[in-house]
């Protein structure tokens, strides 16, 4: 994604991974065996076949070696091009209409979890309860979420952030369900012993102005720690800062910080991003914020609605972004009016009152 998402992200694991499949590929290609050696031609082309692979390998490699050296590099810190892929995509304002519709097509349905099943998973070590839990709440919400909620505070210092959980914690921050996405939130933030505490934001704050790659999806964790109501006004703070840094990466996960922190502050940034920024996929995932990603309520998704209108009306903002206006208008209301302003503002004067935004914002809660 780096249409955004998933910036130039190859991490340290994944350039191992290559080098490893690119020795085992040098192997194969030194070793004859006795039982399969073949003369003239047939063993020439088999030695070809080895060496195309080998040199598609090495053409890998040099990839990730220019990904990790680039001003974006890190952009996800840890997981790799398939998390990328996964974030930028899923996460996507573009990509969400396309996605269920596919997922419609090919979804069967699922077993359903049996007390016994439950009974099982309660013997489990805690990561494999989390890891579990967490999977089952994606596709059974009322059903795991209790359990979730009854463990969390038992897991805490015996998860870890593995490969696994994480890919799953961005899974359920897909889900439909906001109770969801606050279980995988609260499970990420223990994963990375982060508990509601000062000490916790003043440890992000450390990781955030290291200079390391951890500092990225700091940020993110920034927004999450912030919504679960521990110090939001620092959180905001440092998010915002960032948010204008010169540093392209910076900026992205500081606008997946704001997103996550889900208050009325973060509403207002993601709104002057989403108009100023100089980057396209800046401006895109600030339009996912508001409209489908994060922890913002439906009511504070709304509450944004008329800035949109004012945005849509800017004639300063070039097409390309009016467009992500028009977007996330759209997903927001679940309406069609595109780039017509006027359809949008008789839509919004004459609207079920009771869909209008009342003045409190109250944020998700895993119950």
């Amino acid at each position: 994604m780096l249409v955004f998402p998933g910036p130039s992200i190859f991490t340290f694991r994944a350039r191992e991974r290559a080098r490893n499949r690119i020795a085992r590929m040098k192997t194969l290609a030194n070793f004859t065996s006795p039982a399969k050696v073949v003369a003239g031609t047939t063993a020439t082309a088999e030695l070809r076949a080895v060496k195309t692979p080998l040199r598609w390998y090495a053409y890998l490699a040099a990839f990730l070696a220019a990904a990790l050296l680039s001003t974006e590099a890190g952009f996800l810190a840890r997981q790799g091009q398939d998390v990328v892929k996964n974030w930028l995509g899923s996460h996507s304002v573009a990509a969400r209409a396309t996605q269920q519709a596919a997922t419609a097509l090919v979804s069967t349905p699922q077993p359903r979890t049996t007390d016994r099943d439950l009974e099982a998973i309660s013997h489990l070590a805690p990561q494999q309860q989390a890891e579990r839990l967490l999977g089952l709440a994606i596709e059974q919400p009322d059903l795991a979420l209790s359990l979730i909620r009854r463990n969390l505070a038992s897991w805490r210092g015996h998860l870890e952030d593995s490969e696994r959980l994480f890919h799953l914690v961005l899974e359920a921050l897909n889900s439909d369900d906001p109770r969801v996405r606050v279980a995988a939130v609260e499970i990420d933030l223990t994963a990375n012993h982060l508990g509601q505490s000062r000490a916790s934001v003043e440890k992000l704050e450390r990781q955030i102005e290291s200079g390391s790659e951890a500092r990225f999806m700091a940020l993110w964790r920034l927004g999450s720690l912030g919504n679960r109501g521990v110090e939001p006004a620092e959180a905001f703070r440092t998010l915002k800062l960032y948010a204008c840094s010169r540093n392209q990466a910076l900026r992205f996960w500081a606008v997946e910080g704001l997103a996550m922190l889900g208050n009325h502050a973060a509403i207002d940034a993601l709104l002057d991003i989403l108009a100023h920024d100089p980057a396209p996929q800046i401006r895109e995932r600030a339009a996912n914020g508001l409209s489908k990603s994060g922890l913002l309520t439906g009511e504070q998704r709304l509450a944004a609605v008329p800035e949109l209108l004012n945005l849509l009306d800017d004639d300063s903002l070039d097409e390309a972004t009016q467009n992500l206006v028009g977007a996330t208008l759209e997903a927001i209301t679940g309406r069609s009016f595109g780039k017509n302003a006027g359809a949008w503002r008789d839509w919004w004067a004459h609207h079920n009152s009771r869909e209008k935004p009342s003045s409190g914002r109250p944020g998700h809660s895993l119950a």
